[in-house]
């Protein structure tokens, strides 16, 4: 039986023949594969690297943007300001996910007597998806103190929580509502078939189908959500790119500006992997 794909023996399942030489060859094509494209890549970095290095400009871009002493001197400062962008991006994140269930819940929402909050998330939406979010923020950081409210948080950092929050719960809201109209109908008609309220077939059969859909477009959301705690730096607060702006504007170099964004990079990059990832896999299993 060696042309079957495999048999059995006292120890157990034996591949055949004709497996393992399928397995080497697709080995052997993965290999070709790989060393291809890194060999493509490298020759294609050398000649982007040597065509910048030798362009006349090199030597002063060098000095402005590449200075390695006052890369070492802005790094301390740059990340101390860097843990506030984290920590806005921590506190914004899980407030943007109810924010953005809560008005996707509401537009879902059909009875009449709703409407009055239908309109509402609907204005909400249109509204803070407009807006520029860099103009949200202007708008909460110097409006809300502005307006000498009795309980309204004074601290820039918070004020820029919530500029953002508003923004992008526009957004998560769209994501959330995509999600829950690609659930069939027919989920929701076999849930109250069985017995359940429109509320219990929203919230066991609906809601955790639409969330496991939308779970990579939310993460895109946050990669974006990370770099724009950067906007935070109009209002004030002391973030990354606030005191790589301090230390340029002392300097008259642009190094400090070279060391936030590759803070940046150094956490968003591991989060697109993670959404390119489940991506990848949510679409594996939609083909199987």
């Amino acid at each position: 039986m060696a042309d079957a794909p495999g048999d059995y023996s006292e120890g157990g399942w034996v591949k055949s023949d004709r497996q393992r030489e399928r397995e080497r060859l697709r080995r052997r094509r993965d290999l070709r594969s790989s060393s291809v494209a890194t060999v493509s890549t490298v020759v294609f970095v050398v000649l982007v690297v040597s065509v910048v290095t030798a362009s006349p400009g090199w030597p002063r871009v060098k000095e402005t943007f590449f200075d390695l002493g006052q890369f070492t001197g802005a790094f301390p400062d740059v990340l101390a300001g860097f843990l506030l962008n984290i920590k806005i991006f921590l506190i914004a994140e899980p407030l943007i996910l109810v924010v953005g269930l809560l008005v996707a819940l509401v537009r879902t929402l059909h009875a009449p007597v709703f409407f009055p909050l239908r309109a509402l998330a609907v204005l909400y939406t249109d509204v803070f998806r407009g807006v520029p979010t860099i103009l949200v923020i202007y708008l909460v950081g110097f409006g809300l103190p502005a307006l000498e409210i009795q309980g309204v948080p004074s601290d820039l950092a918070t004020l820029g929580v919530i500029a953002l929050t508003l923004s992008y719960g526009a957004y998560v809201a769209e994501v959330f509502r995509a999600g829950i109209d690609s659930v069939h109908p027919s989920q929701r008609a076999a849930a109250r078939s069985l017995g359940l309220t429109q509320g219990q077939a929203m919230r066991f059969v609906v809601l955790p189908q639409a969330v496991r859909r939308v779970v990579p477009p939310l993460l895109n959301d946050f990669v974006s959500l990370q770099k724009d705690t950067a906007l935070v730096a109009t209002i004030g607060p002391l973030e990354a790119l606030r005191q790589a702006q301090i230390h340029a504007a002392d300097t008259f170099n642009y190094t400090p500006y070279l060391v936030a964004a590759l803070l940046f990079i150094a956490l968003t990059i591991p989060m697109a992997r993670f959404t390119d990832y489940l991506a990848a896999r949510s679409q594996r299993r939609r083909g199987a």
